[in-house]
């Protein structure tokens, strides 16, 4: 009888976990680790909540990853008996004077099964009074999307995990000798060592640090402030029942998740921000960016113009120059995996990541092409 393959994945977030349950269940032998935990503050998968959406403009991949991650979110609340997707609705405004990216996701959400409606002004004025529509020229409300509880289902990830027989272990993997080919062990933060016949690091903005070489001028981890605002007592209209989530296409792109029972009026300026270091890096918002949020809040939402501010969070995208996920072995490597490059979109993909990356790590084959570490051959010097 042929044994299991023994994976070592490092990073037990949305991209890490699911590919470790994924492996399991393919009948791999897995060892998890994770410096700090799933969901973990500094992690990107940090915090409370997720988009989830199919809405991505043309000529993209991620309209039907996100079909197959919705089935298997699906699949998997029926599972555990658990709810981490909350089907608000996701409403896209687009702006009067361009709406390339509204216009050009209508076919590839067709082609995906997504269920979406296209509104007009009039129709969301109707429909969500509470909201102003100014400088809104049409919308795409998305039925079937909304958002993810981010930190809970990371940690149901990993304890479907250990149930299901995966190995754990909280530490950190040490960078030294990780680019010298052939890679056979792991050297582990307690001084011992891991050894596995094949290895995925999917550990977010630190896999240009335990990477230099490879993707130090790849991997950019990215400063981005988050604000989560009070609704007034009493008023449900900013609420999960009565709101969905939203994207707002104007000079820059605004998204929030309406106020639930765990958290405010969640706002953010999808704007790239300034360099961080996702272990170091003080958590500190700034406070120009809280201007440009209050100004935005007081336009798009006139009953929230004064509301309070009720927490702040700091999270971080790890950007790559063009925004696509790397998923691919090491150049040097064959029996290392190399996943990530969320770019702030990666989470609600997990699933389907996960089971993709699993795939190919187990039966081999090509990933997407849009995904492969070659196409940055031309971007490095950039």
């Amino acid at each position: 009888m042929k044994a299991k393959p023994h994976v070592a994945v490092i990073g037990a977030g949305a991209f890490g976990g699911w590919t470790c349950l994924h492996l399991l269940e393919r009948g791999a032998r897995v060892t998890l680790l994770d410096a700090w935990g799933p969901g973990n503050s500094r992690a990107s998968s940090g915090g409370e909540t997720r988009i989830m959406r199919g809405t991505y403009g043309p000529d993209q991949p991620y309209s039907d990853t996100a079909a197959r991650a919705l089935r298997l979110w699906q699949k998997y609340e029926r599972r555990w008996k658990r709810q981490f997707l909350h089907r608000t609705g996701v409403l896209w405004m687009a702006s009067s004077h361009a709406d390339a990216f509204e216009r050009g996701s209508l076919e590839p959400l067709r082609e995906a099964g997504i269920k979406f409606q296209e509104l007009s002004t009039a129709q969301m004025k109707k429909r969500w009074p509470q909201v102003n529509f100014s400088d809104v020229h049409w919308g795409i409300f998305e039925p079937e999307c909304g958002y993810l509880d981010a930190r809970a289902s990371c940690q149901a990830v990993l304890d479907a995990f250990i149930l299901e027989g995966g190995a754990y272990r909280q530490l950190a993997v040490s960078p030294d000798g990780l680019e010298n080919a052939p890679l056979k062990y792991l050297t582990l933060s307690d001084g011992s060592r891991l050894k596995a016949d094949r290895y995925v690091f999917a550990c977010g903005p630190w896999l240009g640090k335990l990477f230099p070489k490879t993707l130090g001028s790849v991997i950019r981890p990215t400063k981005q402030d988050i604000f989560f605002f009070g609704p007034p007592s009493g008023d449900l209209r900013f609420t999960d029942s009565h709101l969905p989530v939203w994207g707002d296409h104007g000079d820059r792109f605004f998204y929030g998740i309406p106020g639930s029972g765990r958290r405010g009026f969640k706002v953010a300026d999808d704007t790239r921000g300034s360099l961080f270091d996702p272990t170091d890096g003080e958590r500190l918002v700034s406070q120009a960016t809280l201007k440009r949020v209050r100004e935005y809040l007081a336009f798009r939402f006139p009953s929230m113009k004064d509301a309070p501010l009720l927490e702040t969070r700091v999270c971080q995208y790890e950007q790559t120059p063009d925004s696509h996920f790397i998923m691919d072995r090491h150049p040097r490597m064959d029996n290392v995996w190399l996943l990530g490059g969320g770019s702030g979109h990666g989470f609600k993909h997990g699933p389907a990541l996960g089971e993709m990356m699993a795939e190919l790590v187990l039966n081999g084959g090509e990933t997407k092409a849009t995904w492969r570490l070659a196409r940055f051959s031309n971007l490095r010097t950039t």
